[in-house]
């Protein structure tokens, strides 16, 4: 399974305080990698301490990433602390749920910063370090409305079909380069994100009658992927989208 192995590997997620940046993060950590784990408001030291019982190095680092000024912190902080980053996980992501005609331009500008601007200074900075050593895997968190229009959620839907088509755009420009930039696209995932819909029954029913597995995804579904995409497995995979959503986009 030498594919698949971590070991020695830099790996950074945001958003890794919970939900599936908390899966992805000991999934990666499971695999072999030491991870910086970058929360804002909700702490990783649950997350810390698991992961360094695995016999992994781990630290936290807490920054608010809709402030460009303390994205360069977070990959400084990493190469000094663990020594380079060889695993970009974009995980961190809000969503604002207001009806289009009412949709705040503040609410706009939050999830884009979050969703898409920090998306693509993160890349751009790992990605300078992961150019000159020659290699590096970049993992975006994409989503079901990637491809499609969702309801009532104009900024995030915006905001998650430009992480795929920035998702494109990198891989393009650095395949060549060793750096490997893909994007996972979760289903409908049990999480905070999903609270509102999961508590509304007629929403939740339809729903999880349209999700072939019948269920809805937890963020463990999440971290068999994330490994794939951050190991030699997936050294051919440039710019792909990859669903993981229990067969929603194939109904």
């Amino acid at each position: 399974m030498s594919y698949f192995d971590l070991t020695g590997k830099k790996a950074v997620v945001t958003g890794a305080g919970r939900g599936l940046g908390t899966s992805i993060a000991l999934g990666l950590a499971k695999a072999g990698a030491d991870v910086a784990l970058v929360t804002n408001r909700t702490p990783a030291d649950a997350v810390k301490a698991e992961i360094e019982a695995m016999g992994r190095k781990a630290i936290t680092i807490q920054a608010d990433v809709s402030d460009r000024d303390q994205l360069a912190g977070i990959i400084d902080r990493t190469i000094a602390e663990l020594g380079a980053v060889d695993i970009l996980v974009n995980n961190a992501g809000i969503i604002r749920r207001t009806p289009a005609a009412d949709h705040s331009y503040e609410d706009w500008q939050a999830v884009i910063d979050v969703n898409l601007n920090s998306v693509f200074v993160l890349s751009q900075l790992a990605g300078r370090h992961m150019i000159e050593r020659g290699s590096g895997k970049i993992i975006n968190i994409a989503s079901m409305l990637t491809f499609q229009g969702g309801i009532t959620v104009p900024g995030y839907t915006s905001s998650k079909h430009a992480v795929a088509g920035l998702t494109k755009a990198l891989a393009n420009e650095w395949a060549s380069k060793g750096v490997q930039v893909n994007a996972i696209a979760p289903g409908y995932m049990s999480t905070d994100n999903t609270e509102a819909l999961r508590e509304d029954p007629v929403r939740s029913k339809s729903i999880l009658e349209r999700i072939p597995a019948g269920r809805w995804g937890t963020p463990d579904d999440l971290a068999g992927p994330a490994i794939f995409l951050s190991s030699a497995a997936s050294d051919y995979m440039n710019g792909h989208i990859l669903a993981v959503d229990g067969g929603w986009l194939v109904r």
